[in-house]
């Protein structure tokens, strides 16, 4: 093969040394110890220049490996190689699909530069970033371990010398679970240096590419972007806690308190872009909720009675209408398969086993809006006071009342009033999340119904206030929540923390998460649920 194919481009003189020279006037490239001999024909005349101030275009072709005295000037899509005019003509690439090589070329060299950018701007930025918050825990780490210590020495000092054996067992374990715990995160650091790595030897690979015209170099090039795109998956080690309980010198060893193991949690991150997976066409005028049964199928409820069974091609699986023949106000669906839902004229929560539908709640003064089905099989409803002086959440177990959160420990209302609805979902950590539309805010409380947060929208905010409708939350405990008037959903974490947004969406209303985290969201004014892959 001619040496001009091979990765390093050579001189065209002696063909064994890297070229670094071209001569403009003669069309040849020179190695450095090649120029002098060239300028020794002193028949012809010169114009030596660094070969990276050269910018005249000149085609590299590749020697057909073939037929050794024709230049490759097409490209074969289907073999995916260079060929000659023999080639083409031999019949062998009949109804192959064929480029000009020097499109092919272009075409390659964009796709790479492109590549090249995404690492550079988007890819390798994130891995940087991974790194510095293993490297600020790794700092924080001897800060945190050294306050367990200082608290198993202050333990020590109130008991006396029997107990100190017991004081040096624990530092040790402090320290032994200390060194588990770095070396979790220096396997986990090495293993994002290690990736950083790989991406800057594919830039410089990917630059000496664009540095060059020969084509079955290019051509051979394979992106490896999307593997690097797959972020590695981060790490969450719980810090262990030392107890200290009340001495007891009967049980020394017991009372002392014992570490903790420690608790690693892998913590998937957010895609860099959100994937639009699948689009469901569900027919309604205005589409209200979405809930999962299993990952490929949904229940919908819309501006009409019935309630619609869809899969992700949009085919109707099975329908139902309300008992009443009024339209359902929310719809949830239970462990066990089950459809649950609201009907706010009659003022009652009904749910749907083997196709027959029973009312488990007739409410009193109060009508019931949105509804979701939790972890330990109950349901939480959100409801308002028929004066609409009041809004609660109420959770049920079966027909049966458990608990109402309506005031903070002060007594002032969580909610606020009037007939506006507050949508609802229960996160992994059992915090309550309610999206209050008409405070145009998000209320989270922890199970015992103690306030945790208030969110009122990303501060970047500016044209636009936050408007509040559907929420649910996911496997992470993100909470995720729509944006109906700006189009958007608003993803945070368990504390309230601003994330990132999913954009492009139309009026988006009802959502919820299947057991893989993907995301089903309700257009109101399309009609459409849209899954999204986002985690």
């Amino acid at each position: 093969m001619d040496p001009r194919a091979q990765y390093v481009l050579l001189c065209d003189l002696c063909e064994s040394d890297p070229l670094q020279y071209c001569c403009e006037h003669c069309d040849i490239n020179l190695c450095t110890d090649c120029v002098s001999k060239h300028l020794s024909d002193s028949s012809k005349k010169h114009n030596v220049m660094p070969y990276h101030l050269h910018r005249k275009f000149i085609p590299r072709y590749s020697i057909c490996v073939k037929h050794a005295d024709k230049d490759c000037e097409m490209y074969c899509e289907k073999c995916v190689l260079p060929v000659c005019s023999i080639c083409v003509t031999s019949g062998k690439h009949e109804g192959h699909r064929l480029t000009d090589v020097l499109e092919k070329l272009g075409f390659e060299k964009q796709s790479l530069k492109k590549d090249l950018e995404e690492l550079k701007t988007r890819i390798y930025p994130r891995y940087e970033e991974m790194a510095s918050d293993v490297q600020s825990e790794k700092a924080e780490l001897e800060t945190n371990y050294g306050n367990m210590t200082t608290a198993a020495d202050q333990q020590g000092d109130v008991w006396h010398r029997e107990v100190n054996a017991i004081v040096s067992q624990r530092k040790s374990d402090i320290e032994e679970t200390k060194t588990k715990h770095m070396a979790l995160l220096e396997k986990h650091s090495n293993e994002i240096t290690h990736r950083m790595t790989e991406i800057k030897q594919v830039i410089l690979e990917m630059k000496n590419i664009l540095g060059t015209n020969d084509i079955s170099l290019t051509s051979t090039y394979k992106s490896r972007n999307d593997e690097f795109n797959k972020l590695p998956s981060k790490i969450k080690v719980t810090l262990p806690s030392l107890s200290t309980p009340t001495i007891n010198t009967e049980k020394l060893n017991e009372m002392f308190g014992s570490l903790s193991s420690l608790s690693v949690i892998t913590v998937r991150p957010l895609l860099a872009e959100p994937r639009y997976t699948a689009t469901i066409k569900t027919g309604y005028y205005r589409l209200l909720s979405v809930r999962c049964l299993i990952d490929e199928e949904v229940w919908t409820c819309g501006d009409n009675k019935t309630m619609k069974l869809l899969n992700l091609q949009s085919k109707l699986l099975a329908s139902l209408q309300t008992k009443s023949g009024n339209l359902p106000t929310d719809i949830a669906v239970t462990r066990d398969g089950d459809l649950v839902y609201t009907d706010y004229h009659n003022k009652t929560v009904n749910l749907v086993k083997n196709k027959k539908i029973r009312t488990v709640v007739i409410l009193q003064d109060w009508t019931p809006f949105y509804i979701c089905s939790i972890s330990s099989d109950d349901v939480l409803v959100t409801m308002v006071s028929d004066d609409g002086k009041q809004s609660k959440v109420v959770r049920y177990s079966g027909s049966t009342e458990k608990q109402t959160i309506q005031f903070d420990d002060q007594d002032r209302p969580f909610y606020s009033f009037g007939y506006y609805p507050h949508y609802i979902s229960e996160n992994r950590n059992l915090n309550i999340c309610v999206a209050d539309s008409s405070a145009k805010e998000l209320v989270v409380v922890d199970q015992s119904g103690k306030l945790r947060f208030r969110y009122s929208g990303h501060p970047s905010n500016t044209k636009q206030s936050f408007d509040p409708r559907g929420i649910t939350t996911d496997s992470q405990s993100h909470i995720l929540t729509t944006d109906h008037s700006n189009h958007r959903i608003h993803i945070l974490d368990q504390d309230g923390e601003f994330l990132r947004y999913i954009q492009n969406l139309e009026h988006p209303y009802g959502l919820c998460v299947d057991i893989r985290d993907n995301l089903f969201v309700a257009e109101h004014h399309t009609g459409k649920v849209k899954k999204i892959k986002y985690i």
